[in-house]
């Protein structure tokens, strides 16, 4: 019984010196993670303000994906006090404010290590017609307001452009009297416009009951814009075949307000003046 009783004490007595020694273990092992965590995070604080982790002027931020304006310009328009340091500087806060520029559509922005700096990839808003906005009623006249369309119809002020590209080269379509409500009509007649084999240099949005196109074909007159702009410029290729069979200048315009029966109005007072030409010539 003694013995047993001796043995147990032994046992207990070795356990607790075990215990004892996997405690002191693990207060070690949790002294040296905290020490090593400690030591990376000075370590990398340390490395942060060192000079080469500086962004010192704009020429550290790379822009890509810009066609219409220099880098300069695009970053000129990102607001960074030099020196900044880079691990304090927000991409996302610098993106969200070039998607505000309205020459911009979107940005991503991401740090660069090696060498430090930004990166900087833009997506351009890129104009496709040159457009005149109508003065308001009641207004003493005034210089027209030009600005550019985007594809989706949105109006920018050609300043907005031209500031920053002198040299912009303009696109060839016009635009005359776009107003706010016919944006949607300009997503449905663009890509038409785009696609179409006439070439089309003028729109006038000015009578809001007849939307004017000026074509290689002529003058042709749509009436009020509708859901059959599609059908009405989609016919236009068909009506290559009258420049064989009327000249060119005798047509005033072409009425296509019905797609299905289309009319041409012919300029008889320019008919009248040519016809003499040729009595006197006979």
């Amino acid at each position: 019984m003694a013995g047993m009783l001796s043995v147990s004490r032994t046992e207990l007595a070795q356990r607790r010196k075990n215990l004892r020694r996997r405690q002191q273990i693990k207060i070690f092992q949790s002294v040296w993670r905290t020490f090593a965590v400690t030591s990376l995070a000075g370590g990398l604080l340390w490395i942060a303000i060192q000079p080469m982790w500086v962004l010192k002027t704009s020429k550290d931020i790379a822009i890509s994906g810009n066609k219409i304006f220099s880098d300069e310009s695009i970053q000129s328009l990102i607001s960074l006090p030099y020196p900044q340091f880079l691990l304090r500087v927000k991409p996302s806060q610098i993106a969200q404010s070039l998607q505000k520029q309205p020459i911009i559509t979107h940005a991503k922005v991401s740090r660069r290590l090696f060498p430090p700096g930004l990166k900087v990839q833009i997506t351009e808003r890129t104009p496709v017609a040159l457009a005149q906005l109508p003065q308001p009623s009641g207004t003493k006249k005034q210089k027209a307001s030009v600005g550019l369309l985007d594809a989706t119809g949105l109006w920018i002020p050609l300043k907005q452009y031209t500031s920053r590209n002198p040299h912009l080269q303009l696109p060839k379509l016009k635009i005359i009297g776009f107003p706010k409500k016919y944006r949607p009509f300009w997503k449905q007649i663009y890509p038409l416009i785009q696609q179409s084999q006439i070439k089309i240099t003028e729109i006038n949005f000015q009578d809001r009951t007849n939307l004017i196109l000026k074509t290689e074909l002529g003058e042709v007159h749509l009436g009020a814009p509708s859901e059959q702009l599609s059908e009405q410029i989609k016919l236009l290729p068909r009506l290559r075949e009258l420049s064989g069979k009327v000249p060119s200048q005798g047509i005033d315009y072409i009425d296509l307000k019905n797609p299905r029966s289309p009319i041409v109005q012919m300029n008889v007072q320019k008919q009248t003046i040519d016809e003499k030409k040729q009595k006197t010539n006979k």
